[in-house]
């Protein structure tokens, strides 16, 4: 390798470490603000009152649906759950992506459950070197924060409580 290539080598893994560890330094909250495709997501948080408890110590492992999952929904699903009389079911949905501890996507088997904070379990499927969640893929895997981890997916998972209604009622 010449003397060229080889700077350029420092340079990129400098600037993937000095990256990494910045973003290891901010919260769920704090990454998913700066992210463009997830400003729905910030959106849901502030209006289910969530977000003190995204940053805090956690750690959390966040399941964090894409602006295009969102728009994926039934119309109308979105604009209802974000009225205020909804705020529970809301917090429901948003809770529902969101386990206790940091899980990493090394530490995740096909056909593993894990328990959400909303209190039910969400299914883990591994395909063909994919990830998923709740049919939901995971497009972009172990964003580290300070206080967990974040994996985008590209659909809105729904709690068991809420998939036997019709998702535009809310």
């Amino acid at each position: 390798m010449t003397m060229k290539t080889n700077a350029f080598i420092i340079f990129f893994v400098g600037l993937f470490m000095t990256t990494l560890t910045f973003a290891q330094d901010k919260d769920i909250v704090a990454l998913a603000i700066e992210q463009d495709n997830l400003s729905t997501l910030v959106m849901a948080v502030k209006a289910a009152d969530l977000v003190e408890t995204l940053q805090s110590d956690g750690p959390f492992t966040v399941f964090a649906p894409t602006n295009e999952a969102f728009a994926a929904l039934p119309e109308g699903t979105l604009e209802s759950l974000l009225k205020p009389e909804n705020k529970d079911k809301l917090a429901a949905v948003l809770t529902y992506h969101v386990v206790s501890g940091k899980v990493l996507s090394t530490d995740l088997s096909d056909g593993m459950e894990a328990t959400t904070v909303e209190g039910s379990n969400a299914k883990v499927m591994l395909k063909g070197g994919e990830a998923m969640i709740e049919g939901a893929k995971v497009v972009a895997a172990d964003v580290e924060a300070s206080n967990g981890v974040v994996h985008v997916i590209d659909a809105v998972i729904l709690p068991p409580s809420m998939t036997g209604t019709a998702q535009g009622e809310y």
